[in-house]
């Protein structure tokens, strides 16, 4: 008897070494950016017209590791990652899909993996760039984790990914800026360090267009998502108070205002459904999306058009001196990720 009972006391203490050791070496290693980081600045920058239109397409590709055949373990299903062959097949399709949109300005994406053990440590960021060889391409880090250890049958592993932002313009400055606010302690060691990535392109009348690429908070009771509006809504005020134009795109994990909770032909998602507030910016800013097509599908459960819950969190905002001229939510049908990317133009006002 005493002898079971040393084994198991010294199971319980290797336990709770190990525990201590990756709570410990978590702590160690934990991503801790500045509230703001330098990514890159230039004085060979092109000007742009005062008048110019321009397309963007914006989508979270989901790391090309959340497919139409996935269901995901922190959404209630139970796998990890797909095959290895899956991401490669999505990350080809992610590529084709984007050169497909010829002459396309931004390409504003979220998930963006550079080594990360859910998808098989594939320099996703890298592969984009070079396909997009004469365009200026940047990374915005918003998860750098050395060993994400849930579930503990199949630890997530280590994570590398972010925000990446692919211009035609060459801007003076690319930021990127830290929401506020983190899970408590020690969830917060192994969860993402959101943020904002702000690239400036000069104008000819001496103002500067703002292209915002934005990943807000999921997983959380809204509480993070509350503090991450308000401090971006007193960056967008600062900046447009200086004239600046400001188009801001990316998931934000929560629904546009005004939008109606149904989409024909698709199971709207009623149950997660978090509008912002329809006062977050004044009247004369704009929410740009369309209300046809669902962006993001629920990833409890592989995805079926009868079943799966659908919802748009997917959009544009622009400030009053910007116009909208198109927006499509495009149907791909969430093969290659459990997002739909949405393309839009714009114009600027004089």
């Amino acid at each position: 008897m005493k002898k079971v009972l040393k084994v198991i006391l010294y199971l319980i203490l290797v336990i709770v070494l190990i525990f201590a050791g990756l709570i410990i070496t978590a702590i160690v290693t934990d991503y801790k950016p500045a509230e703001t980081v330098e990514v890159f600045k230039s004085e060979n920058t092109d000007v742009i017209s005062d008048t110019l239109e321009f397309s963007i397409v914006n989508w979270n590709i989901g790391y090309c590791g959340l497919d139409a055949s996935m269901d995901f373990f922190y959404d209630g299903g139970t796998h990890v990652r797909p095959p290895e062959e899956n991401v490669k097949k999505s990350l080809n399709a992610v590529i084709d899909y984007l050169k497909d949109q010829e002459n396309t300005d931004f390409f504003l994406l979220q998930e963006i993996d550079k080594k990360s053990k859910r998808s098989y440590r594939i320099n996703q960021f890298d592969t984009l760039q070079n396909t997009f060889p004469t365009y200026h391409s940047f990374f915005g880090k918003n998860y750098d984790v050395f060993f994400v250890p849930t579930p503990p049958t199949e630890p997530y592993g280590k994570v590398v990914s972010g925000l990446m932002t692919i211009s035609k313009y060459a801007p003076s400055e690319v930021v990127r800026h830290q929401f506020p606010g983190n899970y408590d302690f020690p969830t917060g060691l192994f969860m993402l360090d959101r943020c904002f990535l702000v690239s400036r392109i000069p104008v000819s009348n001496g103002k500067q267009l703002l292209m915002i690429n934005t990943h807000n908070s999921a997983y959380d009771d809204g509480n993070l998502r509350t503090g991450q509006m308000e401090y971006l809504k007193k960056f967008l005020s600062d900046e447009y108070s200086k004239g600046n134009y400001i188009v801001i795109a990316g998931d934000w994990n929560q629904c546009p205002p005004g939008l109606k909770t149904e989409i024909p032909g698709f199971k709207f998602d009623n149950k997660d459904y978090m509008p912002i507030d329809e006062n977050f910016m004044p009247a004369d800013w704009k929410w740009i999306y369309q209300n046809n097509i669902p962006t993001n599908r629920r990833v409890i459960a592989p995805y079926n058009k009868s079943t799966t819950l659908t919802t748009i969190i997917d959009a544009f905002l622009i400030s009053p001196n910007v116009e909208n001229i198109s927006i499509e939510n495009i149907n791909l049908e969430f093969e290659h990720s459990d997002h739909n990317p949405v393309k839009a133009s714009f114009r600027l006002i004089k």
